[in-house]
């Protein structure tokens, strides 16, 4: 049989069973849109939660002074640590694997305008604070090099103080009392959601330069004018971020004299565990959706072996006829191994499109918070298409074996009895 002649015998064989042939197809397809949209899913959940991640700032740590829990060079445990405003010099000369290390001081304090006033935190670091936080401009600029160099007395408003302080009058050029002394506003940010904090919204924080914040607004005792709140550090590459942390631990052990493996001395608020974290979890649940999934489409491919044994018997006459005409066990098996595949394939594609385009039209509607949408990726497809191959040969390998192996004397005495 010509392959043309063995398409077409399918297609009016598929066709006379129509009814038959379209609920099989919806089980296939039903079990390639469950796979698709459920990874797709989990997909969307892992890109919204780092796409949240990048508004707080990529690839962070965020170190604070904790209290030493190991004896070190015969000085006790339980000492309190704050760092001083000179560290993030000594760690960024000693520690390679960082490409950033600045300090930042934070404090809430009453800040006042001509037309309104709040108690905003105000926070003061260096101009690469806002690359390292993801603070973009709005209006103005950030402070720079310049005005942290002179301390100047000039300040970049968070989108929610802008509105506090101002409402929908312009803010930039504008003067501004920070606990009583004068600052010109220079600059407003972005409105930005944030899935993390650890001091306040970035949107509801007044930013000055590091060295005003020091001198108009020094720490208070039991801290010294010279010691910082946290200090904020980068890894050169995601994959140093480990060995930053390590390096950064180490400079501030020889430092202040405490065991560099105590982690209680150096608290450290790392991102790029967090965000890894997350991403085990979000590929656990991928795996399970999926697994889910899986096991419709491995149901809807039983229908079709099921399916296809029917068919098989209802055809043993007709298969008895081909086999004493000359028909070879090769050319029964390949024909049942079409149909089969045509089917699988054909249903598999229908749910493939379909799934695809439900993504398309959810990811128009707006999405709550932490969810990147319905996001189906190539592998998701390689795999489903991968599983569809493999459930097309498992179904079609019985019946087909079934209708290779039918005796063509007994298919036509068993009719002929009937």
């Amino acid at each position: 049989m010509s392959p043309r002649d063995l398409l077409y015998n399918t297609a009016n064989t598929l066709w006379t069973h129509k009814l038959r042939t379209a609920l099989t197809m919806f089980g296939i397809a039903w079990g390639i849109v469950s796979i698709t949209l459920m990874l797709a899913a989990g997909e969307g959940l892992a890109v919204g939660f780092m796409e949240k991640q990048k508004t707080f700032g990529k690839d962070i740590m965020i170190i604070f002074g904790g209290r030493t829990s190991m004896q070190a060079g015969g000085i006790r445990a339980g000492r309190s640590l704050r760092w001083r405003d000179t560290d993030h010099l000594a760690i960024k000369a000693q520690s390679p694997a960082c490409r950033e290390v600045i300090p930042e001081l934070g404090r809430r304090i009453n800040v006042r305008s001509r037309y309104n006033s709040g108690a905003p935190t105000v926070v003061g670091s260096l101009p690469v604070f806002a690359q390292i936080r993801s603070i973009a401009v709005a209006e103005g600029r950030f402070y720079n090099e310049e005005d942290v160099g002179q301390a100047r007395r000039v300040a970049f408003l968070g989108s929610d103080v802008k509105k506090q302080l101002f409402a929908t009058r312009a803010a930039v050029g504008e003067m501004i009392r920070i606990g009583g002394i004068r600052y010109t506003v220079i600059g407003v940010m972005v409105s930005k959601d944030q899935n993390n904090a650890y001091d306040g919204w970035d949107i509801s924080k007044v930013f000055i330069p590091f060295t005003a914040m020091q001198r108009d607004f020094p720490e208070r005792p039991p801290a010294t004018p010279h010691t910082v709140d946290r200090l904020i550090a980068t890894p050169r590459r995601v994959e140093q971020h480990e060995e930053c942390k390590a390096q950064i631990r180490g400079t501030l052990a020889r430092i202040y004299r405490f065991n560099p493996l105590d982690k209680e001395a150096v608290p450290i608020w790392d991102t790029v565990e967090n965000a890894k974290a997350f991403r085990v979890m979000t590929d656990g649940m991928k795996y399970f959706l999926g697994a889910v999934g899986l096991v419709t489409l491995m149901l809807g491919g039983i229908g079709v072996m099921n399916i296809m044994l029917v068919a098989v018997r209802e055809r043993t006459r007709e298969i008895g006829i081909r086999k004493a005409v000359g028909a070879s066990a090769r050319t029964i098996r390949r024909q049942f191994f079409v149909e089969t595949t045509i089917v699988v394939l054909a249903s598999g594609g229908v749910g493939l499109g379909f799934a695809f385009g439900l993504c398309a039209l959810v990811n128009l509607l707006p999405m709550p918070e932490f969810f990147g949408g319905l996001l189906p990726t190539i592998e998701s497809s390689l795999l489903a298409f991968g599983l569809l191959g493999t459930v097309a040969f498992l179904s079609a390998l019985y019946p087909a074996s079934r209708a290779a192996g039918i005796n063509p004397m007994e298919a036509l005495r068993s009719e002929a009895g009937g």
